[in-house]
Order: C-alpha cells, then sequence, then structure tokens
C-alpha cells in the first residue's frame, strides 16, 4: 500500500503485518490483526483506519464509514493515517472527505510542504479550481518554487475553462492569469519549458496571437524543446489564426525543404498559396518577401516547386518518400477544383498513380494512399488503370485452376493492392453473380496460396494474404444482400473461421462474424470474439456498441447482463482514472494536458452509450429480478432512481461510436454518408428516450404499489418517491409523445439503408414492428386510472369502470397479438437452405419484457381493487343486499388475469416447441446442397452453423426460464 513507502512512526513494525494482509487480499486478517492491536493501543489511530479498509473490502461499507470518521473527527496529522484514510476515501469514491482531511492538517501544521501539497491536489480531484489557487499560492509563499507558483496559475487557467461566463473568462481569470506569468517574466524567474507553455496557452485563449508569436520567436521560445518542430509548429498555427499567409507559405516551404515527407507542411503550403493567388499578393519592392524568407504566390512557382521535389526524389537510389508524389496529385486536385489549365503541367492523374504503384505498390499504404485520389480518373480510365497496374504486378504461369498467383510477399502485395482499388472503383460490384463467384473463387486461390509465406508468423501476427480472406467474405456478403440466397452467409461465416484459425490476432475477421453472427441472431458465440478482441480503454465506448446493441435484444440475459457491467466498469472508473492523470499533469507541468484530459472526462460521461448501457442495465435487472428474487420496489429503491428530474444529458449527448472500425473498400456511392450517421443516431436517441422513460414510469408504478397498511408511511419515505399522479402523468406524455416521434422517424424514411458495415440497426424499428411499445404504454396508462378509481369508488364509477374494462381487454389483444408475431421456425431448413429468422427471436424478448411489465402493473391494480371488493362486501352486509352482481371492472381483472395465465401457457409451449424443433433438426439437414466446397471448408461452415444452432437454443431455454419465473408470479394477482 502507498503508505508504507512514507512510514517514519515508530508504530511501523506494529503496522506492518496488517499493510501485508491488506496487500495480499487477506481482509479478514487484516481486522483480525488491527483488533489485536487495537486492544493493547487504543490510541493508535491509522490501525483503526487500517481495519475500516479491509472492512470496507470485505463490504462493510456502514462499518468502515463510521470507523474512518471516528478517526477523521480527530484532526490526525501522522502520515500513516492521512495516508490510511485517503486511501479508503478513494476506494468509497469519496474524494471530497479527502480535502477536508488535509484542510485540517494544514490548520495544525501551517509550515507543511506535504501537507499543502497533498491539499492541493484532493483539490485537483474534486475540481475545485478556485481553493486550488489559493492553496498553489499558499504552498509557493511557505516554499517558493516555481512548480507551485504555476500550479495556482495553471488553476486561474482552468477557473476560466470552467465558467459559464465566457466574458468572466476573458476579463477576469485569464487577464489575471496574464499578469501572474508576466511577473515572473519582468522578474526572470521562467525555468521550464512547461512554463512558456503555460503562458502560450493563457496568450492563445485571450486571442493575443501577435503577443504569444513574439513569445514563441523570442528568447522564451528557445526553451521550447521537447516536441521536434515545436516552434515552427507554433508559429505555422498563428501565422494561419493570424491569416498572415504570406509568412505561413514561406516557412511551409522552409519546412519541406527540410522534411519533403510530411504531410502537414504541404497542405499548409497549398492553402496558404490559394490564399496568396485571391487576394492577389505581390512581394514588396525592396527588402525580403516575408519575415520567414521567399513567398511562393503564383500556381508557377507552386509547380515549379513540386518538380524540384520530385526531381530530388527521383535522383535517389533507395528509400524514396511518397510526400512529394502525393503532394503532386494533391495539387492537380486543387486546380482542378479551381479550373485551372496548369493542371496539365503535371501530368495525367492516371500515369502518374501508375508510376507511384509502380515505386510502392509492395508497401500496404499503398491502397489507402491512392484510394483518396481515385476521384481524379475519369470513369472510363478504370478498367484502363487496373489493366495498367495488373501489368507491374509479377505473377506466376497459371496453374490447374486458370490462377495466375505470386511468388513472393512483395508481388503479393502488389495484386493486393490492385484487386482493393478495383473493389474501390466499383468494379467488383458491377460483376454479375457469376462473376461475383468466379471472383470469390480466385481471392480463395490467392488466400490459400499466400499462407505459405506466413508458416514462420507468431501467433499475434496477421497473415500476409488475411486482405483476399476478407475481401472475398464482403463479395460473398454482397451475393447474400443481393441474392438473399442464405447459402452464401454460412459459406462467408464459414470462410472467416478459417481466416481465424490461421491468424487468430485478426481483429477485422473477428468483427465481422461478430456482426454476422448478431445479425443471425447468435449471441453465444460473439462473447468469445469481443473478449478475444482484447478493447483497451476508451475502445470500450467507440466500438462497446457492437456487442450492447444486440446483448439483451436475442434473449441472452446472463451474458447481456456481463457485457453491461464490462462497458460501465469502463465509464464509472474513468472519473476516478482522469482525476489521476490530471494530477500527474500538473506534478510534471504538462499543463497543455489538462483541458485535454477534462474534456475526454466529459466526453464519456456524455456519451450517448454510456447511457444506453445504464439504461439497459437497469432494465435488465428488473425483468430478470423484480418481484422474483426481490420485490419490484426494493429492485427500484437499489438503483436510485430519479423519477422527478431526468439525469440523462439530451442536449449534450456525444455519439463517440467508431463507424468506420471495419474495412471497407465500397466506392463513394456505396459509403457511409452523413446522412446515415444523422440517421442512427436519431435512431438511437429516440430508442434511448424511450426506454428512459419506460423505466422512471416503471419506478413510478412500484412507488404506487400499497405495502401493507402499518407501513404504508414508512415506505414511502424509505423508497424516496412519492405516489404523485402528477409526474405519472407527465411521463406518461412524454412516453406517447416519444412514441409519435418514433412511428413517424420509421415511416418518413423506411427505405434508407445502412451499408452493411456502416451503424448497426437500431432496435427501434423491430420494437415498434413487434408491437411492444404502444402495450408497454397501454399497460402504464392503467395505473392511472385506478388511482382515478381509488378515489370515487366502485359505487359512483361506472362510466370510469367501463373504460378500466376496456384497457383491460384491449390490452390482452395487443399481447396476443405480440405473440402470434413470434410464432415461426427460427431456423427454417426450406429448398435445401437454412434460413434463420432472428427477428423472431426480438420478438419474443419484446414479449416477454411487455409481459413482464403488464405483470407489475396488474399486481399494483390488484392492490387497488382488493380492498375496494372488501369495502363493497362490507357495505353490502350491512346493508343485508343479496345482490349478487359483480363490479364490472372486478370482472373484467378476473377475466385479464385468466388470460394472462392462457397467453403465458401458450408462449411456454411455442419455445418448448422450438427447442423441440431445433434439438430435433439434424444438423445434417443444415449442409449446403449444391454448393462446391472443399473439405476444409465444410468443417468451417459446419462449426458456424453449429455455433449459430447452439446460441439459439441457449436463448430459447433463458427466455423460457425467465417466463416459466413470470407466470409463477400470476397467483399473486388474485382478487
Amino acid at each position: 500500500m502507498a503508505a508504507r513507502g512514507h512510514v517514519q512512526d515508530p508504530n511501523d513494525r506494529r503496522l506492518r503485518p496488517i499493510y501485508d494482509y491488506l496487500d495480499n487480499g487477506n481482509n479478514k486478517m487484516a481486522i483480525q490483526q488491527a483488533d489485536k492491536l487495537l486492544k493493547k493501543h487504543k490510541d493508535l489511530h491509522c490501525a483503526k483506519v487500517l481495519k475500516a479498509i479491509g472492512l470496507q473490502r470485505t463490504g462493510k461499507q456502514d462499518e468502515a464509514f463510521t470507523l474512518a470518521q471516528e478517526v477523521a473527527v480527530l484532526e490526525p496529522t501522522d502520515d500513516n493515517s492521512l495516508q490510511a484514510l485517503t486511501i479508503l476515501y478513494r476506494e468509497m469514491h469519496r474524494p471530497e472527505l479527502v480535502t477536508k482531511l488535509y484542510e485540517a492538517a494544514v490548520r495544525k501544521v501551517p509550515t507543511s510542504e506535504e501537507y499543502h501539497s497533498h491539499l492541493f491536489m484532493a483539490y485537483a480531484r474534486v475540481g475545485e479550481y478556485k481553493k486550488m489557487q489559493q492553496a498553489g499560492m499558499a504552498l509557493y509563499k511557505i516554499v517558493p518554487k516555481n512548480p507551485y507558483y504555476f500550479w495556482s496559475v495553471m488553476s486561474l487557467v482552468m477557473q476560466a475553462i470552467s465558467a459559464q461566463d465566457e466574458k468572466l473568462s476573458q476579463t477576469m481569470f485569464l487577464p489575471l492569469a496574464e499578469r501572474m506569468v508576466e511577473k515572473m517574466v519582468k522578474e526572470e524567474k521562467i525555468e521550464a519549458e512547461a512554463e512558456v507553455q503555460l503562458y502560450f496557452m493563457i496568450l492563445e485563449r485571450l486571442g493575443k496571437y501577435v503577443e504569444a508569436l513574439e513569445v514563441v520567436q523570442g528568447p522564451l521560445g528557445e526553451k521550447l524543446t521537447s516536441e521536434l518542430q515545436s516552434r515552427e509548429n507554433k508559429c505555422m498555427m498563428l501565422y494561419r489564426r493570424l491569416e498572415r499567409w504570406a509568412e505561413c507559405n514561406a516557412l511551409s516551404c522552409k519546412l519541406l525543404l527540410k522534411n519533403p515527407d510530411d504531410w502537414q507542411f504541404y497542405i499548409l503550403y497549398f492553402d496558404s498559396l490559394f490564399h496568396l493567388i485571391d487576394q492577389s499578393w505581390a512581394p514588396p519592392q525592396e527588402g525580403a518577401h516575408s519575415a520567414e524568407g521567399e513567398v511562393h504566390a503564383s500556381t508557377a512557382q507552386a509547380i515549379s516547386f513540386m518538380k524540384d521535389r520530385i526531381a530530388t526524389e527521383e535522383v535517389k537510389e533507395s528509400k524514396h518518400l511518397r510526400g512529394p508524389y502525393l503532394a503532386r496529385l494533391e495539387l492537380i486536385r486543387r486546380l482542378r477544383e479551381r479550373s485551372c489549365p496548369e493542371a496539365q503541367q503535371l501530368g495525367e492523374p492516371l500515369e502518374l498513380m501508375f508510376q507511384f504503384f509502380v515505386k510502392f505498390g509492395d508497401k500496404p499504404c499503398c491502397i489507402t494512399d491512392l484510394k483518396i485520389f481515385l476521384d481524379l480518373l475519369t470513369p472510363d480510365q478504370h478498367v484502363q488503370f487496373i489493366n495498367r497496374l495488373m501489368e507491374a504486378v509479377p505473377l506466376c504461369a497459371p496453374g490447374e485452376d486458370g490462377v495466375a498467383l505470386p511468388g513472393d510477399t512483395r508481388a503479393l502485395q502488389r495484386h493486393l493492392c490492385v484487386t482493393q482499388l478495383s473493389r474501390s472503383l466499383g468494379q467488383q460490384h458491377a460483376l454479375n453473380t457469376e462473376g461475383k463467384l468466379g471472383l470469390i473463387k480466385e481471392l480463395k486461390a490467392h488466400y490459400q496460396h499466400g499462407l505459405q509465406f506466413g508458416k514462420s508468423c507468431l501467433k499475434t501476427e496477421l497473415q500476409f494474404s488475411d486482405m483476399y480472406c476478407l475481401m472475398a467474405a464482403h463479395v460473398y456478403v454482397d451475393l447474400w444482400l443481393e441474392t438473399g440466397d442464405q447459402n452464401m452467409l454460412w459459406q462467408c461465416l464459414g470462410l472467416l473461421e478459417e481466416g481465424l484459425s490461421h491468424s487468430s490476432s485478426n481483429a477485422q475477421f473477428k468483427l465481422l462474424l461478430l456482426l454476422l453472427y448478431c445479425r443471425l441472431g447468435a449471441f453465444e458465440p460473439v462473447v468469445d470474439l469481443y473478449s478475444s478482441l482484447d478493447a483497451k480503454h476508451v475502445q470500450h465506448d467507440t466500438i462497446g456498441y457492437l456487442l450492447t446493441r444486440y446483448a439483451e435484444s436475442l434473449g441472452q440475459f446472463a451474458a447481456a447482463s456481463q457485457s453491461c457491467n464490462f462497458s460501465l466498469r469502463f465509464f464509472h472508473s474513468n472519473q476516478k482514472d482522469t482525476s489521476e492523470y490530471i494530477i500527474q499533469a500538473y506534478k510534471y507541468g504538462a499543463f497543455e494536458k489538462i483541458p485535454e484530459f477534462i474534456a475526454f472526462r466529459n466526453r464519456l460521461n456524455h456519451s450517448l452509450h454510456f447511457a444506453q448501457v445504464r439504461t439497459e442495465r437497469m432494465l435488465l435487472d428488473l425483468f430478470l429480478e423484480a418481484d422474483i428474487s426481490s420485490p419490484l420496489e426494493e429492485s427500484v429503491k437499489s438503483m436510485s432512481l430519479c423519477l422527478e428530474e431526468d439525469d440523462i444529458p439530451w442536449d449534450s449527448l456525444r455519439d463517440n461510436r467508431d463507424l468506420t472500425v471495419l474495412v471497407s473498400w465500397d466506392p463513394k456511392d456505396r459509403q457511409l454518408n452523413e446522412e446515415h450517421k444523422q440517421r442512427s443516431l436519431e435512431e438511437d436517441t429516440l430508442w434511448l428516450r424511450l426506454r428512459s422513460l419506460t423505466l422512471r414510469l416503471i419506478g413510478c408504478v412500484s412507488a404506487l404499489t400499497h405495502p401493507p397498511a402499518s407501513r404504508n408511511s414508512e415506505k414511502t419515505t424509505e423508497n424516496g418517491v412519492t405516489a404523485k399522479p402528477s409526474s405519472l402523468q407527465s411521463l406518461l406524455s412524454q412516453l406517447e409523445n416519444t412514441l409519435n416521434q418514433a412511428t413517424q422517424l420509421t415511416e418518413k424514411q423506411p427505405q434508407l439503408q445502412y451499408p452493411f458495415v456502416g451503424p448497426v440497426a437500431s432496435r427501434l424499428a423491430q420494437a415498434l414492428s413487434s408491437g411492444c411499445c404502444q402495450c408497454q404504454l397501454s399497460s402504464l396508462q392503467l395505473p392511472l386510472h385506478l388511482q382515478e378509481l381509488e378515489t370515487t369508488g366502485l359505487d359512483e364509477s361506472t362510466e370510469l369502470q367501463t373504460q378500466i374494462s376496456n384497457l383491460f381487454k384491449s390490452l390482452a389483444v395487443q399481447l396476443q397479438d405480440m405473440l402470434e408475431k413470434c410464432k415461426g421456425d427460427l431456423l427454417e431448413v426450406k429448398d435445401g437452405q437454412s434460413k434463420p429468422q432472428p427477428f423472431l427471436l426480438e420478438n419474443l424478448v419484446y414479449f416477454v419484457e411487455s409481459v413482464c411489465i403488464v405483470l407489475w402493473v396488474s399486481n399494483y391494480c390488484g392492490s387497488v381493487l382488493r380492498p375496494l371488493k372488501s369495502s363493497l362486501q362490507k357495505k353490502k352486509k350491512k346493508k343485508k343486499e343479496a345482490s349478487t352482481v359483480t363490479p364490472p371492472v372486478l370482472s373484467a381483472y378476473q377475466e385479464f388475469s385468466s388470460s394472462l395465465q392462457s397467453l403465458l401457457n401458450q408462449a411456454l409451449e411455442h419455445i418448448k416447441s422450438q427447442e423441440l424443433s431445433l434439438t430435433a433438426l439434424e444438423l445434417g439437414a443444415l449442409s449446403l446442397e449444391g454448393q462446391t466446397q472443399s473439405e476444409a471448408e465444410e468443417t468451417f461452415t459446419k462449426t458456424a452453423m453449429d455455433k449459430v444452432h447452439s446460441s439459439y437454443l441457449r436463448s430459447l431455454q433463458e427466455i423460457g426460464e425467465l417466463l416459466k419465473k413470470r407466470a409463477d408470479t400470476l397467483k399473486s394477482l388474485k382478487i
């Protein structure tokens, strides 16, 4: 533990065994050892805190907190106790208590440098920027060291960044920070690069670019040495902001002469060049062109400059740089965009791209380099271009199968580059079915042939020919989408499984397999695939949606729960981790990184994916546990749900998904565009809104539930929510409006299809199609009517009773319709094809979710109707009425309960029949009739089919088990 390295206390020897037990995870022994020590030394505060740490780690949070507070109120100043309390409060996620701890320590020992610095860092953890500024200055007065002074300055900058009022930032915080740094500059006390960086940051935020330029170009700028070309990069940025295009052009020109392969300087050179041309800039008659030297202000000079760079590269015997050749193509593009005839002087793009391929075609980067310039070719040049490139690929004579193959890895890379360019130009998409099958055969031959070059590769390395396999899989997907032939998809899965067996670390194989299995409704193999991707840190946010989108909707609730926990663990640790990064940045003077860390934390806190996973996790917990292992109100209470206020930051939600994580060589007209991204974001946001409102409404129902009379008031207070009809009405109104928006959105653009490797389809359309949203809304409207009935009573509410009775009947019909949409074979074998129907699985999950909500609402209805019925019977006895007429609402409720029982029995029978038919379905029947595959290919295809088959059975089993548990709760509905 952290404390052990600093222990100077004579009690160190006594405490060491406890530290050892805690370090080794033996918390019970640590508690016992602490108790023994405290019997002998009652005033040994550190032992008490170490015991509290042991209690915290064994799940006894309340005891741990009480024990810690006993020590904290004594305001200890010994290093052991302070360090141990700091560790405990961090583990409790209560960093604000650490600040109080060190505030007390500083009051008692006002000259301690260590306690003052700990106090500053404690404030940094909770973002108390004003107190950080004060603590930094107090520290500087005690120990006049530059870092402490600049901690205070940076805290002022952070106050400016976090201020709601921009005017306050510009007129108070930043000017004060500037004056503080200027004071040090005048006194010549600036020592470190970090201090200059901070000064630059302040001037930049104030918009004082001229002053910032003077700092960078002056003596202080000489301290900027940690990054290569740090001064030049800063000057370039300032020239751009000041629109000093002449200096920008001259400096980029100088830097390109030093490093002709730096792409950012080419972009700056071209940007400044065309700005100068637009301004008709002319050099001064006397003196230098600019402070940075000669300026190029005409296309002729730019063309000459490019030709010189190319000429310099051409005379080299080896290691040609790609930058100048690509810059020439970029200049052609820009000249063409401006309709400049001078573009012809640089050459014909087809020829130039061919020359580039000859020089760099054996490098994997060649495809990405050339891909961005393919639009320079006219459509009638596409075939000619690919034919020219193919001529430059050294292939051996065709074998028995008629496919010419490369003799080494360099030739393989060249051929692979041409093949990828061919797909990017749309030539593969233009082939008919027969042509595509022929292409797949050729790609497979190249893939199998290329495996010989990777025999000595490590397991973590990719095979040289992996891209052939991936491209063949993409062509299979094309055929599947165009023809609907399910066999194409099965063969695609088999091919990718085979590819993964040879190249177990290929992330693209795993991602595509993951996507395909999810599209087939098979979640079981997806969990292992995602786990093997070994996603790191922010990737849980950027690619985690691929997993969590399908987790619960495919009926594998245990795996879904695990997947959500996995994602949430990352998001919850973000807050704590970022605080530590900020503290390290202060310690090492990396001030410019601090705003970046804050922005990163905000980006994750406002992540759409985070909000989705959190909401789905809570709903999943309720569907799995509420009223089965614990009452609904208990389950809702444990989640600390806020019913009155929405805690999702709708206005600042961030879509952090990486929608381009899967490799794609599709031509421009088939690629992901802004319309796709916007539509996907709209659908996902609406779905989140629907789920969030549903969750809060379930919380409202739990707050309305009638507990036993004796505990009524206690329970209401305990839950922290009261049964307010107004909040229920408001939430129902919001849910209805959101549902209308969702319906309009899906009806408005039903034809918009995402690219296969683009965003995964939202759950919205399928949920609306299944009828679950409307059904859940109808059921959640019942409590409102029941509250009214509770007020009026059964005697004077004939019209209201009729309305409630009709709602019960409507609800039964809606549930029956939903169940009908679940019927059908999950894996249909027809005409030699095994056709999965995953939408049936999703519909079944939506049906189960709706049943859960209906049962909770019915339980509440029963709790209202029971006392009303009892009261009515008592009245009849008093009046000695012989009438046996049952009020319509009670009859409707009893009929509804019976229909629910019947409905659940039907659903369970359907699930059982599906399980039996899947089990009875011989896997031999899943073979691909009429398909020519090698023995190895057949094995891998059968493996993929087995995984889908097994996953379906697992999903049906989990859905069936949950439905059985729900059916058991029907008994409690009797009134």
